[in-house]
Protein backbone atom coordinates (compact mmCIF):
# COMPACT_ATOMS: atom_id res chain seq x y z
CA UNK A 1 0.00 0.00 0.00
CA UNK A 2 1.33 3.47 -1.02
CA UNK A 3 -0.23 6.70 0.65
CA UNK A 4 -0.57 10.29 -1.72
CA UNK A 5 -2.35 12.98 -1.08
CA UNK A 6 -4.06 16.13 -3.24
CA UNK A 7 -6.95 18.57 -2.89
CA UNK A 8 -9.00 16.15 -4.56
CA UNK A 9 -9.14 12.83 -4.92
CA UNK A 10 -8.36 13.29 -8.61
CA UNK A 11 -5.14 15.15 -7.93
CA UNK A 12 -3.83 12.12 -5.80
CA UNK A 13 -4.64 9.56 -8.14
CA UNK A 14 -3.01 11.77 -10.75
CA UNK A 15 0.10 11.72 -8.84
CA UNK A 16 -0.38 7.52 -8.39
CA UNK A 17 -0.86 7.08 -12.22
CA UNK A 18 2.17 8.94 -13.01
CA UNK A 19 4.45 7.43 -10.28
CA UNK A 20 3.38 3.70 -10.93
CA UNK A 21 2.60 4.42 -14.61
CA UNK A 22 -0.70 2.60 -13.97
CA UNK A 23 -3.86 4.20 -15.98
CA UNK A 24 -6.21 5.63 -13.78
CA UNK A 25 -8.69 3.64 -14.09
CA UNK A 26 -7.12 0.90 -12.88
CA UNK A 27 -5.86 2.25 -10.00
CA UNK A 28 -7.32 0.22 -6.63
CA UNK A 29 -7.69 2.68 -4.39
CA UNK A 30 -9.63 4.04 -0.57
CA UNK A 31 -10.20 7.53 0.82
CA UNK A 32 -9.63 7.03 3.95
CA UNK A 33 -8.68 10.69 5.84
CA UNK A 34 -8.38 14.83 5.46
CA UNK A 35 -5.25 15.87 6.66
CA UNK A 36 -6.39 18.84 9.55
CA UNK A 37 -5.28 22.99 8.45
CA UNK A 38 -7.61 25.48 7.38
CA UNK A 39 -5.48 26.44 4.33
CA UNK A 40 -4.03 23.31 3.28
CA UNK A 41 -6.37 21.08 3.91
CA UNK A 42 -5.61 17.24 1.62
CA UNK A 43 -7.17 14.44 0.71
CA UNK A 44 -5.39 10.73 1.91
CA UNK A 45 -5.79 7.76 -0.46
CA UNK A 46 -4.27 4.98 0.14
CA UNK A 47 -3.42 2.93 -3.08
CA UNK A 48 -3.06 -0.87 -3.48
CA UNK A 49 -1.57 -2.99 -5.70
CA UNK A 50 -2.55 -6.90 -6.15
CA UNK A 51 -1.00 -8.20 -3.78
CA UNK A 52 -2.47 -6.06 -1.24
CA UNK A 53 -5.96 -6.98 -2.57
CA UNK A 54 -4.82 -10.78 -2.39
CA UNK A 55 -3.43 -10.60 1.40
CA UNK A 56 -6.35 -9.51 1.95
CA UNK A 57 -8.53 -11.96 0.57
CA UNK A 58 -6.60 -14.83 2.09
CA UNK A 59 -6.41 -13.04 5.50
CA UNK A 60 -10.26 -12.35 5.21
CA UNK A 61 -10.56 -16.70 4.17
CA UNK A 62 -8.80 -17.75 7.16
CA UNK A 63 -10.41 -15.75 9.71
CA UNK A 64 -13.31 -17.08 8.50
CA UNK A 65 -12.53 -20.58 8.20
CA UNK A 66 -10.92 -20.12 12.06
CA UNK A 67 -14.27 -19.01 13.55
CA UNK A 68 -15.65 -22.48 12.39
CA UNK A 69 -13.15 -23.88 14.56
CA UNK A 70 -11.12 -25.58 11.59
CA UNK A 71 -7.44 -24.89 11.04
CA UNK A 72 -6.48 -23.86 7.58
CA UNK A 73 -4.14 -23.03 5.20
CA UNK A 74 -4.56 -21.07 1.88
CA UNK A 75 -2.46 -20.91 -1.68
CA UNK A 76 -3.15 -18.62 -4.14
CA UNK A 77 -2.56 -17.70 -7.93
CA UNK A 78 -3.80 -15.38 -10.42
CA UNK A 79 -5.53 -16.95 -13.79
CA UNK A 80 -6.69 -14.50 -15.88
CA UNK A 81 -7.93 -11.75 -13.48
CA UNK A 82 -9.40 -14.59 -11.10
CA UNK A 83 -7.66 -14.72 -7.67
CA UNK A 84 -8.02 -18.53 -7.05
CA UNK A 85 -7.23 -19.24 -3.44
CA UNK A 86 -6.99 -22.81 -2.69
CA UNK A 87 -7.99 -23.48 0.99
CA UNK A 88 -6.65 -27.26 2.42
CA UNK A 89 -8.08 -28.04 6.19
CA UNK A 90 -8.27 -30.39 8.50
CA UNK A 91 -12.11 -30.82 8.30
CA UNK A 92 -11.99 -30.19 3.96
CA UNK A 93 -15.75 -31.88 3.36
CA UNK A 94 -17.25 -29.26 6.33
CA UNK A 95 -16.02 -26.70 4.12
CA UNK A 96 -17.60 -28.03 0.76
CA UNK A 97 -20.60 -28.99 2.31
CA UNK A 98 -23.15 -30.77 0.46
CA UNK A 99 -23.26 -30.41 -3.29
CA UNK A 100 -20.47 -27.86 -2.67
CA UNK A 101 -23.08 -25.40 -0.94
CA UNK A 102 -20.89 -24.26 1.84
CA UNK A 103 -17.98 -23.84 -0.51
CA UNK A 104 -20.12 -21.42 -2.73
CA UNK A 105 -21.17 -19.48 0.10
CA UNK A 106 -17.90 -18.76 1.36
CA UNK A 107 -17.32 -18.04 -2.02
CA UNK A 108 -19.89 -15.26 -2.40
CA UNK A 109 -18.64 -14.28 1.11
CA UNK A 110 -15.23 -13.29 0.34
CA UNK A 111 -15.89 -12.07 -2.98
CA UNK A 112 -18.51 -9.41 -1.51
CA UNK A 113 -16.05 -8.51 1.02
CA UNK A 114 -13.23 -7.91 -1.01
CA UNK A 115 -14.94 -5.93 -3.51
CA UNK A 116 -16.53 -3.94 -0.75
CA UNK A 117 -13.63 -3.37 1.05
CA UNK A 118 -11.63 -1.79 -2.25
CA UNK A 119 -14.57 -0.78 -3.84
CA UNK A 120 -13.95 -2.34 -6.91
CA UNK A 121 -15.14 -5.62 -8.15
CA UNK A 122 -13.22 -8.65 -8.04
CA UNK A 123 -13.40 -11.84 -9.39
CA UNK A 124 -12.66 -14.50 -6.70
CA UNK A 125 -13.10 -18.33 -6.83
CA UNK A 126 -12.22 -20.52 -3.76
CA UNK A 127 -11.27 -24.46 -4.01
CA UNK A 128 -10.61 -26.71 -1.27
CA UNK A 129 -8.29 -29.55 -1.86
CA UNK A 130 -8.86 -29.98 -5.66
CA UNK A 131 -12.80 -30.04 -5.11
CA UNK A 132 -13.52 -27.37 -7.53
CA UNK A 133 -10.85 -28.60 -10.12
CA UNK A 134 -12.50 -32.40 -10.28
CA UNK A 135 -15.98 -30.88 -10.43
CA UNK A 136 -15.10 -29.08 -14.07
CA UNK A 137 -13.82 -32.10 -15.35
CA UNK A 138 -17.12 -33.92 -14.26
CA UNK A 139 -19.11 -31.04 -15.69
CA UNK A 140 -16.82 -30.92 -19.09
CA UNK A 141 -17.41 -35.17 -19.79
CA UNK A 142 -21.33 -34.55 -18.43
CA UNK A 143 -21.69 -31.38 -20.82
CA UNK A 144 -20.25 -33.11 -24.15
CA UNK A 145 -22.05 -36.42 -23.45
CA UNK A 146 -24.94 -34.23 -23.41
CA UNK A 147 -24.11 -32.00 -26.40
CA UNK A 148 -23.66 -35.59 -28.67
CA UNK A 149 -27.13 -36.74 -27.60
CA UNK A 150 -28.47 -32.77 -29.11
CA UNK A 151 -27.12 -33.45 -32.12
CA UNK A 152 -28.62 -36.67 -32.53
CA UNK A 153 -32.29 -35.64 -31.34
CA UNK A 154 -31.83 -32.05 -32.21
CA UNK A 155 -33.18 -30.92 -28.70
CA UNK A 156 -31.85 -28.56 -26.48
CA UNK A 157 -30.25 -30.29 -22.96
CA UNK A 158 -31.19 -27.83 -20.06
CA UNK A 159 -29.02 -28.02 -16.74
CA UNK A 160 -30.07 -27.59 -13.47
CA UNK A 161 -29.17 -24.08 -11.71
CA UNK A 162 -25.38 -23.98 -11.15
CA UNK A 163 -22.78 -21.27 -10.43
CA UNK A 164 -21.20 -18.87 -12.68
CA UNK A 165 -17.47 -20.93 -12.96
CA UNK A 166 -19.48 -24.21 -13.27
CA UNK A 167 -21.51 -22.64 -16.19
CA UNK A 168 -18.19 -21.10 -17.79
CA UNK A 169 -16.81 -25.26 -17.65
CA UNK A 170 -19.52 -26.33 -19.19
CA UNK A 171 -19.49 -23.54 -22.01
CA UNK A 172 -16.04 -24.14 -22.54
CA UNK A 173 -16.51 -27.80 -22.91
CA UNK A 174 -18.68 -27.53 -25.95
CA UNK A 175 -16.96 -24.74 -27.75
CA UNK A 176 -16.55 -25.54 -31.30
CA UNK A 177 -18.53 -28.45 -30.93
CA UNK A 178 -20.44 -28.84 -34.61
CA UNK A 179 -24.34 -28.09 -35.10
CA UNK A 180 -24.31 -26.86 -31.09
CA UNK A 181 -24.12 -23.54 -29.33
CA UNK A 182 -24.50 -23.40 -24.98
CA UNK A 183 -26.37 -20.19 -23.63
CA UNK A 184 -27.02 -19.13 -20.25
CA UNK A 185 -30.11 -17.79 -18.80
CA UNK A 186 -32.43 -17.14 -15.98
CA UNK A 187 -31.62 -14.41 -13.18
CA UNK A 188 -29.49 -14.72 -9.90
CA UNK A 189 -29.48 -18.31 -8.59
CA UNK A 190 -31.52 -19.94 -10.84
CA UNK A 191 -29.29 -19.33 -14.20
CA UNK A 192 -28.70 -22.42 -15.77
CA UNK A 193 -27.03 -23.40 -19.20
CA UNK A 194 -29.19 -24.54 -22.16
CA UNK A 195 -27.16 -26.57 -25.33
CA UNK A 196 -28.94 -25.96 -28.25
CA UNK A 197 -28.64 -27.63 -31.75
CA UNK A 198 -27.85 -25.35 -34.28
CA UNK A 199 -27.89 -26.25 -38.39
Amino acid sequence: MKIYTGKTVEEALSAASAEMGTPIDDIVYVVTDKTKGIFNKKLIVEVYDLPDIIQYAEKYVLDVVDTLGIESTVSTKLDDDIIRITIDSTHNPILIGKNGKTLQALNELVKLAVSNHFHKRFRVLLDVNGYKDNKYDRLARLARRCAHEVQKTKATYTFEPMPADERRAIHNACSGMRNIRTESSGEGTHRQVQIIYVE
